[in-house]
């Protein structure tokens, strides 16, 4: 079943987000990303807005760059490219939120592969975050 973790491959946790304080205390998303331009929640905030305006182009920039700065993210925490990527804990959202945006913007431009691929991504890593992110399977 996705989500499972039947290779035994450690979960990977990312360290805090200072973005995400920001961002809670009401700072415009695209200041938090200038400041922060590692952070993938800032990126992920900004490709969801620009999904909800209805701006793909620009949600699918966004969001290829959070998902890119979190990749980058779990690789310094030790990812392989495989494991699980919990929702549960928190700062692992940033980068979860950016590949499910990066899915729904390129499905939006009709990069159906690329929609595909990163909803699967999405699945394998946390099957909570597919619950909540929407790709739950079925």
């Amino acid at each position: 079943m996705p989500g499972d973790n039947l290779l035994g491959v450690p979960a990977t946790e990312l360290p805090p987000d200072p973005a995400a304080a920001k961002l809670e205390e009401g700072v415009a998303a695209d200041q938090v990303a200038a400041a922060y331009p590692a952070s993938s929640l800032a990126w992920a905030t900004l490709a969801e807005d620009a999904l909800a305006d209805n701006r793909t182009v620009e949600a699918y920039a966004y969001a290829r760059t959070g998902y890119h700065r979190g990749l980058d993210a779990l690789r310094r925490a030790g990812w392989r490219g495989q494991g699980p990527v919990p929702w549960e804990h928190e700062p692992n959202r940033g980068f979860l939120r950016a590949l499910a945006a990066l899915s729904r913007a390129a499905g939006a431009i009709g990069e159906t592969e690329e929609e595909q691929r990163t909803a699967q991504f999405v699945r394998d890593s946390s099957a909570t975050a597919a619950r909540e992110l929407g790709f739950a399977a079925g």
